[in-house]
């Protein structure tokens, strides 16, 4: 009798230790496949593969690119060295991105997800078919692992991103829950999601040092494994023929290639004569020049290699002169718009450009997150809240970079704007009033096209007695000077999604322009744009996040912290004849992950 009434106390207690878990459980969303940023994904739990790949594409073939630069690594989650391009095609990551919707993610290693409406956590319940490249299984502990390591040696954004989790818990084998903390945002859980997963047994093994450079191919699980290395000049990489993730809907179509090759060269027109030699079978060509005047050879005319002009809707690269603020010579706006004016587009784009370009007026040029007319509704309420610290006439005039004026015009406008921010010409030299220092600046430059825009540039300016002299680097050092600042004026591209996020406060944050390595290549410091940047990662819907994109947008642009240069709208790829891809072009444009070789083509 004592046992069975033993048995009834320990029944009562563990039912009272075990009813919390199973009413926390209960509470629990349920699992997901997919996650949007705003909405609800496009392709259900049972979708075969994206619209713009191909499953029942050829497998077999080569596809040979070129890379201008160099590597000297093979660890590309740190930010040493030079890491070789196109690594993650050996790494699967815990989600992945599909390229016709703004921005959601659909299950890779994490078969499912579970996450609250507010994104407080995540959890990642990993397909338990998931391996790496040696058989090993992919395992909660590989998760925490490879958060642990991003946050301590990895880019210093991503460092920024994952410091917003709170606690990390291993709930089994294969499932881990991060709860997020202060400063999170809707966008968080989806950065997270994205995170590559690192081997934990190969990186904690006797001699190996994850936050250290290496030439030696690193354990990976993706479609491809690195079959080859020339440090600095080749790497190839072979598809593993047993890839755990094959057949999963997110992959059909895609990595048709059995080997893609990457070569690299120090200068991008030895790697076109390479090309039109044979040397490499795709090219994805950014200078116009070339696209205008430098394929018309045998055999294109011939039809063995295609040149195809392929739109797109994603919002174009912008290409921008940058004005150092932190230089005092840039520190007042009047000044940085006098020099915006005298900035002649429409002589460019005619003499150097064949007129194929459009100028940039926009921080999301091509795109639907673009700032037009004059700010109203809720984009207008948005801008008003920090109506002292923006400039007037971003609520009463229409913004144009070249003010829309003729040249004379612009000039006679630039020397007032001059004279209001205290300089003078005296002996065709610009001065300034107070200590008669005359006006001159250096632009750092890296290619010949920079080269080419920076003397048009430069003459402009003598017209006005300022003085610009240009100074060529190699990358190396090139990009040291970008990383601590070191420099007037810098050429730079910045590359903006359909939903842009936590990255604008890295690009225009008041924090980052003191923070060596960020983007804040400006050195913006304005309460407006930090409120308006962090504002975006933070929108409740895909409507909000226009308007406060293009709120931003508005913020950027009359601030006149850059010369926006010029755009295309189009992915200019030249490849050869037996190369194919989907007609369904996708929103982001080409995605080169899902072309396949065409042995029939002819």
């Amino acid at each position: 009798m004592r046992k069975f009434f033993r048995k009834i106390f320990y029944f009562f207690v563990f039912a009272i230790f075990l009813n919390p878990l199973i009413s926390y459980a209960d509470n629990l969303p349920p699992p997901v496949h997919a996650l949007a940023m705003h909405g609800a994904p496009k392709y259900p739990a049972d979708f075969k593969h994206f619209d713009y790949a191909n499953p029942d594409a050829p497998q077999g073939g080569v596809l040979n690119r070129a890379i201008i630069g160099h590597f000297d690594n093979l660890n590309n989650l740190i930010i040493k060295g030079s890491a070789a391009s196109y690594l993650e095609l050996t790494q699967d990551k815990l989600m992945t991105r599909v390229w016709d919707e703004p921005f959601t993610l659909y299950g890779l290693v994490a078969e499912t997800i579970q996450i609250p409406e507010d994104r407080s956590f995540i959890i990642f319940h990993l397909n338990p078919q998931a391996r790496f490249h040696d058989g090993t299984p992919m395992t909660a502990e590989d998760v925490i692992f490879s958060y642990d390591s991003y946050r301590k040696y990895g880019h210093p954004v991503r460092q920024r991103v994952y410091g917003m989790v709170d606690k990390v818990t291993k709930l089994d084998e294969n499932s881990v829950r991060f709860d997020f903390g202060e400063g999170y945002d809707a966008e968080t859980a989806l950065i997270l999601a994205m995170m590559t997963v690192l081997p934990k047994h190969y990186w904690t093994a006797e001699g190996r040092d994850i936050s250290k450079t290496t030439l030696t191919p690193p354990l990976g699980s993706g479609p491809y494994k690195i079959a080859a290395v020339d440090a600095g000049r080749s790497i190839t990489y072979q598809k593993v023929p047993d890839y755990w993730g094959r057949d999963l809907p997110v992959n059909a179509g895609h990595y048709n290639f059995d080997t893609v090759a990457f070569s690299y060269y120090r200068d991008d027109d030895i790697a076109f004569e390479a090309f039109k030699s044979g040397a490499y079978n795709l090219r994805r060509e950014n200078d116009i020049g070339k696209w205008t005047t430098g394929y018309d050879i045998p055999a294109v005319q011939e039809g063995r290699i295609l040149a195809r002009s392929i739109p797109h809707e994603r919002p174009e690269r912008v290409r921008s002169l940058v004005f150092n603020t932190r230089r005092d010579i840039f520190s007042d706006r009047k000044t940085r718009q006098a020099l915006s004016l005298m900035f002649d587009f429409d002589w460019l784009n005619k003499n150097i450009f064949y007129g194929a370009f459009k100028r940039i007026d926009s921080f999301f040029p091509n795109s639907e997150l673009a700032a037009r007319g004059l700010p109203e509704g809720d984009e207008l309420d948005a801008l008003t809240d920090y109506q002292d610290s923006l400039p007037p006439e971003l609520f009463t005039h229409i913004y144009t970079p070249d003010d829309g004026a003729d040249r004379r015009s612009n000039m006679r406008k630039a020397l007032k704007l001059l004279d209001e921010a205290g300089w003078h010409v005296v002996d065709q030299q610009l001065v300034r009033k107070e200590d008669g220092a005359p006006f001159r600046f250096e632009i750092l430059l890296q290619t010949q096209e920079e080269k080419k825009i920076a003397l048009a540039f430069a003459q402009s300016l003598q017209r006005l007695g300022i003085t610009a002299n240009l100074r060529q680097v190699e990358s190396a050092q090139y990009q040291g000077r970008l990383d601590s600042f070191d420099y007037d004026m810098v050429f730079f591209t910045w590359f903006n999604t359909l939903s842009p996020g936590n990255e604008q406060v890295n690009y225009w944050g008041s924090a980052a322009a003191d923070m060596n390595g960020s983007r804040n290549y400006s050195g913006v410091k304005n309460p407006a744009i930090d409120a308006l940047a962090q504002s975006i990662a933070q929108a409740p819907s895909r409507a909000a996040l226009v308007t406060q994109a293009r709120a931003l947008d508005r913020a950027l642009l009359w601030g006149y912290y850059t010369i926006p240069l010029y755009y295309l709208g189009k992915d200019l790829v030249a490849h050869d004849v037996h190369l194919s891809s989907s007609p369904n072009v996708p929103t982001y444009g080409t995605v080169i992950e899902t072309w396949w070789f065409d042995e029939k083509a002819n």
